[in-house]
């Protein structure tokens, strides 16, 4: 394996995290001397209580999506699959927005709501696919997850024309739109126990991935047990993906782009690729946050910025006819 550009990606994140710490608009637009931070209070609550739990949020976001989204991408042998596919992100939106209609808008009720309902879109995604009489399993649940997507989109529409239009739907608006102003360390908290031990989970079992993207009778020839192991992955990848979603909304593209950079980087074995998209997604998160919460006085929803510039690399990718670095 590859060792020199994992430091390198390592190292590339941790200089983008330290220097987010002083990218801004207090107490000048964009930059902030670190020597300040020992002359004004204001300024250190300002990145110790704000700004150092969102980023850190947006590393874990960016993380858990682009893993959730390389693992989808190989199970499924689909590189158009991403963590959304099994109606999950639907799932969450919808449970979002149900919270805020007819329960309360407080962030805690908000973000279990939102977990709750991305699980339900796994479970209804999964008991769909075991009744569907066409096609093979893997065909089966990308159908069932199209299905149930859609299901949740239409609950949104629905839940959105009959909310409230100066108090509710501007709520459900924002919060579809994605994006991690409302951060904070209790967030943070409520996110760390599930994502990073699925990320642990899913960088112990990479080796295993390139087995499992081949056919089941393959697979099985050689001693795999496909069912177990591929349930096991995709239970932590929505796991992960439905905790992020909870906090921070529907943030679309990560988990689409990101292992694509990475594959064409690495190669497309697993054991490289895999780990390189984690480190890629925390970076381009924790990138397109920066730029979202520094660019203009009022903020820019995360959602629209990851799925703008994740559009415009991925038809510059589809464009390219550069060779892949092999490792």
């Amino acid at each position: 394996m590859a060792r020199h550009p994992f430091i390198f990606l390592t190292a590339l994140l941790l200089l983008a995290l330290v220097l987010s710490l002083f990218v801004g608009r207090y107490p000048q637009p964009y930059w902030m001397s670190p020597t300040l931070l020992q002359e004004d209070e204001l300024a250190r609550q300002l990145v110790f209580n704000l700004r150092l739990p969102r980023i850190l949020t947006a590393i874990l976001l960016g993380m858990a999506l682009a893993g959730a989204g390389a693992v989808m991408q190989m199970i499924f042998r689909n590189p158009l699959v991403e963590p959304g596919f099994l109606g999950v992100s639907q799932g969450a939106g919808f449970g979002a927005a149900l919270a805020i209609i007819k329960i309360s808008n407080a962030p805690l009720v908000v973000e279990m709501s939102a977990a709750l309902f991305a699980i339900l879109g796994l479970v209804l995604s999964y008991f769909l696919a075991r009744n569907l009489r066409y096609g093979g399993w893997v065909l089966r649940l990308v159908l069932a997850g199209i299905a149930v997507s859609a299901l949740f989109s239409s609950g949104v529409g629905l839940l959105k024309y009959v909310a409230d239009p100066l108090k509710q739907l501007p709520e459900i608006t924002f919060w579809l739109l994605g994006g991690l102003w409302s951060v904070t360390w209790s967030e943070l908290l409520y996110i760390v126990p599930v994502v990073v031990p699925a990320l642990v989970v899913v960088w112990l079992m990479r080796w295993r991935l390139n087995l499992l993207s081949l056919s089941d009778e393959t697979a099985f020839s050689l001693g795999v047990s496909t069912g177990r192991e591929r349930a096991l992955l995709l239970g932590v990848s929505v796991a992960a993906t439905a905790a992020v979603v909870a906090v921070a909304g529907i943030v679309g593209w990560i988990g689409l782009i990101v292992p694509h950079l990475a594959r064409r980087v690495m190669g497309t074995d697993a054991q490289n690729s895999l780990p390189a998209s984690i480190l890629l997604g925390g970076i381009f998160a924790l990138l397109c946050d920066d730029i979202a919460r520094t660019l203009y006085v009022g903020e820019i929803p995360l959602g629209i910025l990851t799925s703008l510039i994740g559009a415009v690399l991925f038809a510059a990718i589809m464009m390219s006819r550069a060779q892949r670095f092999k490792p």
